[in-house]
């Protein structure tokens, strides 16, 4: 059998150029294989192997981290079984079962969210151009719950704007793909009032969304738009990219929309991953009842 190392550079390449995974899922594969290498030594996993291997990752990393590195690994070995590289896949004998503690999703509160845009709209501290663009990156992490990754990768391609409507087309986690409609008039004139100031830039790089040096906007600049507003707004908490799509999520199910259609939005390829938003608004609805119930304005003794 080819060196260990050989087969992960192997087995990465292939994740990039033929599953067309996308780059964020190809560099945590390359960072928890790397790890595994630099403890094996490079050897072929073994039960005893698997055993130390789980042990020291449970020493220096949370329980989902640890979760989601040992998934890395097995399907590494899967590949290698499918692909003839070994005969015995020590993972199809071997029961893993890592707890991780269940965290609901952190959402912001609405009036929060309110705030933030209202200062985005009303910013002066910098130019038409930039309030422009800060704008319409708020207004799309909350108006459609995309991943930041995804809102960074829109294109000319995956950007219809028209006069009725915007259609996104998203590539999500795996490359599954799916549409959304935004309708909101504001979110319409401010879309296209970006996209004529941007226009040029829009035609060189592709991409709509385009950082100060006029390049595509990454992630990292998404997080310094929040963290500009969260700081103009005078916002007490800290607010993450990925807090505006749970936002989005519970907002829909306290909507009273089917769980199934904030599914299909979100783009999760299973129901059970967008139910555990339905914790949260139960959540929110017995504190809605604790505080608002005539009842709790009653007062008896015996």
């Amino acid at each position: 059998m080819e060196p260990l190392p050989y087969l992960v550079q192997q087995y990465l390449e292939t994740a990039e150029c033929e599953r067309k995974l996308s780059p964020h899922t190809v560099k945590a594969y390359r960072i928890d294989l790397s790890q595994f290498l630099t403890f094996s030594e490079g050897n072929v996993m073994t039960r005893e192997l698997l055993s130390q291997y789980i042990k020291h990752l449970n020493e220096h990393f949370s329980p989902r981290s640890v979760k989601r590195k040992i998934a890395s690994v097995r399907a590494f070995y899967r590949a290698l079984e499918e692909n003839g590289k070994i005969n015995d896949n020590i993972f199809e004998k071997t029961c893993i079962r890592i707890q991780t503690p269940k965290q609901l999703p952190r959402t912001i509160p609405e009036d929060m969210v309110k705030s933030l845009l209202q200062s985005a709209y009303g910013s002066h501290g910098c130019s038409r151009r930039w309030r422009l663009r800060d704008t319409l990156v708020l207004e799309l992490l909350f108006g459609t719950g995309m991943r930041v990754s995804e809102i960074c990768a829109l294109s000319q391609e995956s950007f219809l704007l028209s006069d009725e409507s915007l259609h996104l087309i998203i590539h999500g986690k795996g490359n599954k793909e799916r549409t959304l409609q935004i309708s909101t008039e504001e979110i319409l004139a401010l879309a296209r009032q970006y996209c004529i100031e941007f226009s040029a830039e829009i035609r060189v790089h592709h991409h709509i969304l385009i950082n100060n040096r006029g390049l595509p906007l990454s992630p990292q600049s998404v997080r310094r738009i929040i963290n500009k507003y969260i700081e103009n707004a005078h916002i007490p908490i800290r607010i993450t990219p990925h807090m505006f799509r749970h936002t989005f999520a519970t907002s829909l199910l306290d909507a009273g929309v089917d769980v199934r259609y904030i599914q299909s939005m979100l783009g999760h390829s299973s129901i059970s991953t967008t139910q555990i938003y339905t914790h949260v608004t139960t959540q929110r609805q017995t504190l809605l009842l604790a505080q608002n119930h005539p009842r709790n304005k009653m007062n008896f003794s015996l």
